[in-house]
């Protein structure tokens, strides 16, 4: 006797075609490029935002200085003296300078900072706070 074999029904194929998988592909591929560039700059705004806690205390670092001694100090090392900055050094360099009887504080973005590179933040004992243009390219333009 001859027996027939019946073909396979495709209800019991299981899988995924390769047209469904290069659209899922393609569906992650945008969502990547549109959330890339905006997780980077929110990477390099909270950079920022760290520097400009620091450079709050080192002022308030130096103004203790100026309560125990009724002058600001002569120079970084001093005014620097117990404070340690909570940013990377390779992202900011921080400056002190003296000015007519008050000082000045800076800190200056390094390369790492990618397209805010240069980006500068400047701290005066009047509480004067600026930015400079560098620091727009990611929307930093005021603190």
């Amino acid at each position: 006797m001859d027996t027939v074999v019946a073909p396979r029904s495709r209800r019991g194929m299981r899988g995924f075609t390769l047209l469904e998988l290069m659209v899922v592909v393609a569906i992650i591929a945008i969502l990547a490029a549109i959330a890339l560039p905006s997780y980077r700059n929110y990477v390099l705004r909270s950079k920022i935002r760290l520097a400009q806690s620091d450079l709050l205390a080192l002022s308030a670092n130096v103004e203790n200085v100026r309560q125990r001694t009724l002058s600001y100090p002569a120079d970084a090392t001093a005014a620097k003296r117990g404070w340690t900055p909570a940013a990377s050094s390779a992202d900011f360099t921080f400056g002190y300078a003296t000015t007519n009887g008050g000082y000045s504080l800076t800190a200056e973005g390094g390369s790492t900072l990618g397209s805010a590179s240069g980006c500068t933040l400047t701290l005066t004992d009047s509480n004067q706070r600026s930015v400079s243009s560098a620091c727009g390219a990611v929307g930093v333009d005021a603190w």
